[in-house]
């Protein structure tokens, strides 16, 4: 089947001989080995092709895998099946409804073999993947299938302390509990919570209620296994889910706690941080109160690892009101814990407390300075005393959380243990004068330590590099082992084999063991790059060498992500070594990274390569990229602005479907979401090249200018005009020269899209009229008549009831700058009304846009240092309202002091005077708030 072409199956006699042997009365084999052949071409087949010319087949094959699944002997029909229902799902419509009934007797019925039950349930599961839409339709099917998968999460074994084992086996996935979790979980991803999750609020409860330890819970991993596919329809029923899960933190089982535990940790991720916020006063007494569960150690560990979910994403204020009563728990179930482990080497809960602690302390930051000395005494005391080999998970958990800790209350608080910690780190590293295993679990701990620990002393990290790269430098060089065997090859997956199939006799494997430490230790290269700068400079031609190779590691994602991120941190590494070695470097990095950014298939990876381009190039500035090299790049640019248009096309085209419903408008609304992110880094790319090069860069714009345009037109998404508008607002402003030639396909949308429902366009075009009017100040400027007609339109925005709800107070703020840069640089404020001014007054303070403030409140200046009386007010009476402004700002850091020296120190002639006179300052003062008098009182 690996060799033939989708035209195959249709030459003359191939397809009425498939049909033939697929109706063969006499010899099932052969019936069997027809639905196998027919399943390996009509997958080479486009779904169109299929339904066309061979919709006849399905009655035949439907039949014959009913018949292998009864004779339960060779389970090669049912598998091609399962690739046909991934590969060509509607093909199957017409069948459907036999399929589905038919699937639903063989999963309930318990005569047959778990393995062919679960084979079954791996088809239906398939089909609800790949066609979700047309599964949807069928809704009736649905509940009945949500019923045998918790039915068979309730085929558990009544294992003898089971709660009380040190030591947990990996999970078996051909047990039907587990692979009935797992396949919840991917129905409700598939299906969605609309139709889901009804069922599960339906079947669920009575689990709950049941006599039967393993209906509760069945019933608490259930709600686990939905939680992420069933969000969006969850969300507004959280609190009854999370109230129908709580009594379980105390139930009579201890797996049923456990179950518990489970649920909330899981809510805890899918929902925070709104879970965090409105459910922390329900949710953590009985999570905290469980910790004392001693008698149950993986009870207890699963609430502990409960905690780690719920603090990894908890705002840092629902957080601190419990940290001196949670630390305490902390140190007294971490102390009580240590002693266990000297006297009875049981490690099991102490491993997954320390983690809790640093999770803690991660989330706590400097706050968690006042408990520095509670932990680090034991901590230190594990991580010197457990050399033990069954105890290096430990030790490597602790070197994390002594880390993390570290970098949390900073480099004085950590300063009297770090000089012992590093040496005990290095002792760990080398023990006995020999290197640690590559099997070791401490090595990747160790590795992210380590880039703490640089994180956290500095420049001065240098001197331990010598130590820290060989290892580092091992992992990140580790080349996976890979295997292309036979489908009937046994090679165990529970070895840390993974397989994807190829073709019925064959599978491609990646043994995955070492992986996830190569990965750290590439991202941990990263860390070095970045902190270190010059500092780095002596290991930049060996990193540089191991990571570009990376770009095409097509085993890992992350991999592939810390290699394109590490290469402008390079290169700003060697710019010491000067313009020639750098000239070397990125001309070994360009050729791959461009192919990467040609190449990259998956979004999230695409996004960072596009950031590292922009940063490349932000970092190489004028001199380094050649004509050449910028064709390419502008090349890819064009690939992947035509891969957006056409997507956009596909989904009008998607909309037009008969399987076409509100899931699959939220499907497409996901995708265009995506395809704003990349279109965004785009943006970004555009934004680099003209700030590197300027009015030198358009002739390579000239290129991607269709596009752009084509993106501005009414029927395009918001998204598309939004970042076609950036575009644009970068040639304004790193290459107004060239703004004549280009205003007819941009000022006209500019203006139209001030009123643009979407915020991110509204902030675009108002950013590109205060643009404008900087390049081209002047009542008699050429964009005068532009300027006067948008005006009214960014008043009007700005005066808007909602303008300054959350989700448009940026592009708010960015109205307001543009009317105050066309009334500096356009109309001067000379020239301005008494009404004009006080209505820009009554728009501050402005809040959120640091970028825009300094403009605003320059202008604001501006005023004052003029003596204007319609600002100042009738013998200084605005005074109060305009030194509350100027303190909000402060406080709001729309003015910081640090970056805008200039208007910092106009604001201070302008208060000091004030403060001077303490009669008048007083009388200022008594108007504002507790908070601005503070502030000021520390301004003076």
């Amino acid at each position: 089947s690996s060799g033939i072409n989708a035209e195959w199956p249709l030459r003359p006699g191939i397809k009425e001989m498939l049909f033939a042997c697929l109706n063969d009365p006499d010899h099932p084999n052969v019936r069997f080995a027809a639905i196998k052949a027919t399943c390996s071409f009509l997958t080479c087949c486009e779904e169109s092709v299929a339904k066309k010319h061979f919709s006849e087949f399905i009655k035949p094959m439907l039949k014959g895998v009913e018949d292998c699944v009864v004779a339960e002997n060779d389970d090669g029909p049912l598998k091609s099946f399962v690739d046909l229902a991934e590969h060509i799902p509607k093909f199957l419509r017409p069948g459907l409804d036999q399929l589905m009934q038919f699937a639903i007797r063989v999963i309930a019925d318990t005569n047959f073999a778990d393995n062919w039950r679960q084979l079954v349930l791996e088809l239906v599961i398939t089909i609800c993947e790949s066609a979700p839409a047309m599964i949807r339709k069928k809704e009736t099917y649905i509940g009945p299938m949500v019923v045998q998968m918790l039915k068979m999460m309730t085929d558990l074994d009544d294992e003898d302390n089971w709660a009380q084992e040190d030591e947990v086996e990996d999970i078996d996935s051909d047990e039907n509990c587990v692979a009935a979790e797992a396949a919840l979980d991917r129905l409700a991803c598939a299906l969605g919570g609309k139709v889901v999750l009804p069922h599960i609020i339906e079947a669920v409860p009575p689990m709950l209620q049941s006599e039967d330890w393993k209906h509760r819970y069945a019933g608490l991993m259930a709600i686990s296994a939905s939680a992420e596919g069933c969000k969006k329809a969850m969300e507004s029923g959280l609190h009854n889910i999370v109230m129908a899960c709580l009594p379980y933190v105390s139930d009579t089982h201890p797996r049923v706690r456990f179950a518990c535990c489970n649920a909330l940790g899981q809510l805890a991720t899918d929902f925070s941080p709104i879970f965090q916020r409105k459910l922390h006063a329900k949710v953590l007494p009985g999570l905290i109160l469980l910790l004392d569960d001693n008698d149950n150690p993986r009870v207890q560990s699963h609430c502990a690892a409960a905690l780690v979910n719920f603090f990894e994403e908890c705002p840092q204020s629902v957080l601190l009101p419990y940290l001196p009563n949670l630390c305490q728990k902390m140190q007294t179930t971490l102390e009580k814990k240590t002693l266990e482990l000297v006297s009875t080497q049981r490690k099991l809960v102490l491993e997954q407390i320390i983690t809790t602690i640093a999770t803690i302390a991660d989330t706590a930051e400097a706050n968690f300075r006042p408990y520095y000395s509670m932990f680090m005494p034991n901590l230190k005391y594990i991580m010197e005393n457990a050399n033990d080999k069954e105890l290096r998970l430990l030790r490597g958990k602790t070197i994390e959380c002594i880390s993390l800790i570290g970098l949390a209350v900073g480099k004085d608080v950590f300063l009297s243990d770090a000089e012992q910690i590093m040496n005990m780190l290095l002792k760990a590293q080398t023990d006995d004068g020999e290197e640690m295993e590559a099997d070791d679990p401490q090595v990747s701990y160790m590795i992210s330590a380590w880039a703490r620990m640089c994180k956290i002393i500095g420049p001065q990290f240098t001197v331990y590099l010598p130590v820290v790269m060989p290892p580092l430098l091992r992992a990140a060089q580790l080349k996976p082992e890979i295997a292309l065997v036979d489908s009937d090859d046994e090679l165990d997956e529970d070895d840390g084999w993974e397989f994807i199939s190829l073709t019925d006799q064959k599978r491609f494997g990646i043994k995955t063991a070492g992986l996830e430490d190569k990965n750290t230790a590439c991202q941990m290269l990263v860390c070095y790059a970045r902190e270190l700068k010059g500092g780095f400079a002596q290991y930049t031609e060996q990193v540089v060498k191991i990571m570009v190779p990376l770009l095409k590691f097509y085993f890992h994602d992350l991999i592939r992500s810390a290699a394109a991120e590490a290469l402008p941190y390079l290169l700003e590494s060697v710019k010491s070594k000067g313009d020639d070695y750098v000239r070397q470097m990125w001309n070994y990095i360009c050729p791959e990274l461009l192919k990467s950014l040609q190449a990259e298939a998956e979004p999230d990876i695409l996004a960072v390569i596009m950031e590292s381009v922009a940063s490349c190039i932000e970092v190489l500035g004028v001199g380094y990229i050649d004509g050449l090299q910028m064709e390419e790049l502008i090349e890819a640019l064009k690939q992947h602005l035509k891969k957006n248009y056409d997507k956009e096309e596909d989904r009008k085209e998607a909309r037009k479907d008969e399987d076409y419903d509100e899931e699959v408008e939220e499907s497409l609304e996901s995708e265009l979401d995506q395809d704003d992110y990349i279109l965004g880094k785009i943006a970004d790319i555009i934004h680099s090249l003209y700030g590197v090069f300027g009015e030198n860069f358009t002739p390579m714009f000239d290129k991607l200018t269709d596009y752009f345009v084509a993106m501005l037109a009414p029927e395009r998404p918001s998204l598309e005009h939004q970042w076609a508008l950036c575009v644009f607002d970068d040639l304004i402003d790193f290459a107004p020269n060239s703004v004549p030639k280009y205003q007819h396909h941009f000022l006209g949308p500019m203006a139209n899209y001030i009123y643009n429902p979407s915020p991110g366009v509204r902030q675009a075009a108002a950013y590109g009229v205060g643009a404008l009017a900087l390049k081209f100040p002047g009542q008699d400027s050429q964009y005068a008549e532009f300027y006067n007609n948008c005006l009214p339109c960014l008043v009007n925005v700005i005066n808007a009831p909602e303008s300054r709800e959350a989700e448009n107070v940026s592009a708010t703020e960015n109205c307001i700058s543009a009317v105050s840069k066309v009334f500096k640089h356009v109309i001067g404020i000379d020239n301005l009304d008494e009404q004009t001014i006080q209505t820009w007054m009554s728009w501050l303070p402005i809040k959120e846009d640091q970028e825009e403030g300094p403009i605003i409140y320059g202008l604001l200046m501006d005023f004052i240092e003029s003596d204007n009386q319609y600002v100042l007010g009738k013998d200084n009476a605005n005074l109060p309202e305009i030194v509350k402004v100027i303190a909000e700002a402060i406080i709001n850091k729309t003015i910081q002091s640090t970056e805008n020296a200039e208007l910092t120190g106009r604001i201070e002639r302008f208060l000091s005077p004030l403060q001077a006179n303490t009669e008048l300052w007083q009388a200022i003062l008594v108007h504002l708030p507790q908070t601005h008098q503070q502030l000021l009182a520390g301004q003076s």
